[in-house]
């Protein structure tokens, strides 16, 4: 009997894992809390990826979508989300098996608590119960095997040293925005704004707020000396592009954009309409006024889901052990040159948990979609074999 499958977010990994249960005959369902398809992707719907639309379909979309999109085009997330994802999400082969506003919260093993059964058979035999929240109220499920691809989008990081809330941050949380700003509003964004990040979303806002004309960016790195994330002979234009402007930022090439590097948030606390920032730099405290926070420091998966199971995570990265570790060892950090990694990379203590797609990276920020791809492969590829043999 074929396990039934749980699969945890309705997100690119979330779907293409679906078309490979559905190819291979086996029961799932897909569990999503939004009301569609894609959330996290229609969120950075204003937003260019780097990467083409090649590597961005996998082998199995294109198979059930033969006019899936194509080419060395790089897509918005809108356009991800309606040409693809929305497309697939409609297919036969997925009807009836998505299941929107349905937030999964809580992950266990039916009869056995987290410290029970210790990489036993018992253990391994029980299935999964799953708490459900539903717009009908809340509901359980059962499940053989779990794919958590719920991704990172929705668990943003805070803005304080050491990866803390700054002080006054938690009373003022309403006042900063945590996710990249879509900017065609140019009067929402009037004033100054203090960005806090150095990673590819916060220099991406970075250079759409620059071009606002009544919009000030005081941008605050916590690296004294911020390489970027070049990639020497970047094969990717817009990413190497987005580097190169950022450097320029800090080199003082425009006028409306300061970049204070070396520098972190030490608190924050009302000053009327506008927000006092207090900073630590180099050169001692400084205090700034700003209108508007926008805080790209990063996201990191929902572990809650799984705190009743067996799961090894890195103590540095949060992701799954094996996979942290190969991925820390592997040489270089680009994320077109990920290593490639076999099933037994992917488990987990927990049998028939797997933690799949951005999640699995933790706070590492080299993942591709088709690495997600890549490890829906390995998986249902693993469970496929095992029942044939």
């Amino acid at each position: 009997m074929q396990r039934h499958v749980a699969i945890l977010g309705a997100g690119p990994v979330g779907l293409d894992a679906a078309l490979a249960c559905a190819d291979a005959g086996r029961p799932f369902t897909v569990y999503e809390a939004a009301g569609t398809v894609a959330a996290h992707v229609r969120a950075w719907g204003h937003v260019r990826l780097f990467t083409p639309w090649d590597l961005n379909v996998s082998d199995r979309m294109r198979t059930h979508l033969p006019n899936a999109p194509t080419g060395d085009d790089c897509p918005t997330g809108t356009d991800l989300a309606t040409r693809l994802l929305a497309p697939v999400a409609a297919l036969p082969a997925l009807e009836g098996r998505i299941r929107l506003r349905t937030r999964v919260v809580a992950v266990a093993r039916s009869g056995l608590l987290k410290h029970e059964q210790i990489g036993t058979e018992a253990r391994a035999a029980a299935p999964f119960t799953l708490l459900l929240d539903t717009p009908d109220g809340e509901e359980t499920a059962e499940a053989e095997l779990v794919l958590d691809c719920t991704g990172t989008y929705a668990v943003p990081n805070t803005l304080g040293s050491g990866g803390i809330p700054a002080r006054g941050e938690r009373a003022l949380t309403h006042r900063i925005t945590r996710t990249l700003p879509p900017v065609h509003d140019p009067d929402r964004w009037a004033g100054t704004v203090l960005l806090v990040g150095a990673g590819k979303s916060a220099q991406t806002a970075a250079r759409d707020l620059a071009a606002l004309p009544r919009t000030h960016v005081e941008w605050i790195v916590r690296n004294p000396a911020p390489d970027w994330g070049a990639v020497p002979d970047d094969t990717l234009p817009a990413r190497r592009h987005l580097a190169e402007t950022s450097q320029a930022f800090a080199d003082g090439a425009h006028e409306r954009v300061t970049v204070r590097t070396g520098a972190h948030v030490q608190a924050l606390s009302a000053d009327g309409d506008r927000v006092r920032v207090t900073l630590a730099t180099a050169g001692g405290p400084r205090a700034v006024v700003c209108d508007h926070i926008v805080a790209l420091t990063g996201y990191v998966g929902d572990a809650s889901l799984y705190r009743q199971l067996q799961v090894h995570e890195c103590y540095a990265t949060a992701a799954p052990m094996n996979l942290s570790a190969a991925l820390l060892g592997s040489a270089g950090g680009d994320c077109l040159a990920q290593p490639a990694v076999g099933v037994d990379t992917l488990r987990n203590p927990e049998p028939h948990f797997f933690i799949l797609g951005a999640k699995s990276y933790g706070r590492l920020s080299t993942f591709l979609l088709r690495t997600g791809y890549a490890q829906v492969d390995e998986v249902l590829g693993a469970y496929a074999s095992a029942a044939s043999g």
